[in-house]
């Protein structure tokens, strides 16, 4: 719908503005900048998976419409026409464009006039030299000043290597040329240029991706908790004020995550009351189909005061995570069924899980499972031995020699499970991986 109503517009208006005089194509760039854009939208795509997972269940040709006007809705027009118009545009207009418009036949006259033509020069300096400082300052200023923040992994290095890049455009490039010159001559000069300066500015674009990219100029990744456990909404295992903190972001259908609650539970029984430990929710729907219910199948069982005897069910029953079973669970653990199940349907605690996945992006966390220690995100093995270690190291209350002794049974009342390795856990599907941030899923 929304391509046709553009696709409206932009024809009247190349014929209105031919028929004035004013050259058609400047109509393009005008609509191309009307185009509405924006990120993905977290809540849209919630839904269309809510709207999806009904209609698999009831196929209903008002579910099935619902649920397509909610894929619409959650990626941006630009993004959608984009994905239809950009194959098209990169592999025929764009080539037959230049073939067509050009219209210079290089030879040795032409390259001895535009060597010494101011117009020529002219050009070539302002695309490639223009465009890139343009561009990368304004952009460096505009973080500097604290106007905006570059996203998750995007450095200055990446700002300045797309800025270099920019003297590649050279489509209004030829169209203003035909505009500004009546003498054939500096149209062919300044023509010249602009092809000069697109193969000089894509030689200098992958030389900077190449070597400032490479020299860890991205910003780094966050490695402090955010935002700090608020006991008013975090779910904590142990006493509130317990001067020790463990983080997990979890995936109910990673099985890695399956066999950390082990180690969560050592660890528990080996601090005591000196220890809290709280749950966060990452779902990585693009690796497991049933996180996202199963995560709001969590709260839900929270809202009736059941978080942690779901949370403990789901992790035991983690081939049993479909809507059916879902309710099965619940009705085990003798939850109000009829008020679980409206919860789930209606999506009322989407909102929740969605909280804890930009709260896991603004993190830092790349996949499941994660933990954070004392609000620092804790990197390598996930053993119980090393968590305990960066438990004790991170302490608050000081170093070693100003901590009371912590107790460790001589049995332990938990099933020993196998320490998971930093190379083993859950992440985004590579696919997802390769998505520009963000807004996107999580990155892995």
């Amino acid at each position: 719908m929304a391509r046709a109503a553009y696709f409206a517009v932009g024809a009247v208006m190349w014929v209105a503005m031919h028929e004035s005089g004013v050259h058609a194509t400047i109509g393009g760039v005008v609509l191309g900048l009307l185009v509405s854009a924006y990120p993905p939208r977290r809540a849209e795509v919630e839904r269309a998976g809510s709207l999806t997972r009904a209609f698999r269940q009831s196929p209903d040709p008002a579910l099935a419409r619902q649920a397509k006007l909610s894929v619409e809705r959650a990626v941006s027009p630009n993004e959608r026409i984009g994905a239809v118009l950009v194959p098209w545009s990169t592999y025929l207009v764009v080539p037959v464009f230049a073939l067509a418009n050009a219209g210079v036949r290089i030879d040795g006259d032409l390259v001895d006039r535009a060597l010494t033509s101011p117009v020529t020069i002219g050009v070539f300096v302002g695309l490639v030299l223009g465009k890139l400082l343009g561009v990368g300052l304004a952009s460096a200023l505009a973080v500097r000043l604290k106007f905006g923040t570059l996203p998750p992994g995007i450095g200055l290095g990446h700002v300045w290597s797309g800025a270099a890049l920019m003297g590649l455009g050279f489509t209004v490039s030829l169209f203003v040329t035909d505009l500004a010159f009546d003498d054939p001559a500096l149209r062919e000069e300044a023509t010249v240029g602009i092809l000069s300066a697109a193969l000089v500015s894509a030689a200098i674009g992958a030389l900077f991706f190449r070597v400032l990219t490479r020299r860890g100029s991205a910003a780094p990744r966050p490695s402090r908790l955010e935002p700090d456990v608020d006991p008013e909404v975090d779910h904590l295992r142990g006493p509130v004020d317990a001067p020790l903190t463990l983080v997990e972001y979890g995936d109910m259908e990673c099985p890695f995550c399956g066999r950390a609650t082990g180690v969560v539970a050592e660890l528990r029984a080996r601090f005591g009351d000196e220890l809290r430990y709280v749950f966060r929710h990452l779902p990585l729907t693009e690796v497991h189909p049933n996180a996202q219910l199963a995560a709001e199948a969590v709260e839900a069982a929270g809202a009736q005061g059941a978080f942690w005897a779901m949370h403990d069910r789901l992790f035991a029953h983690q081939d049993e995570l479909e809507g059916a079973d879902l309710l099965n669970h619940a009705a085990v653990l003798g939850l109000d069924l009829e008020r679980f199940a409206r919860e789930l349907g209606d999506g009322t605690h989407a909102q929740r899980v969605r909280d804890d996945v930009v709260s896991a992006e603004a993190s830092g966390v790349r996949g499941t499972p994660t933990f954070f220690v004392n609000g620092e995100r804790h990197e390598g093995l996930t053993s119980t031995d090393a968590l305990a270690a960066a438990l004790l190291r991170t302490d608050p209350r000081g170093g070693p020699g100003q901590q009371p002794p912590v107790p460790v049974p001589a049995v332990p009342d938990v099933r020993p499970v196998a320490p998971v390795s930093p190379r083993h856990g859950c992440l985004p599907s590579p696919a997802s991986r390769r998505r520009p941030t963000s807004t996107a899923p999580l990155r892995g």
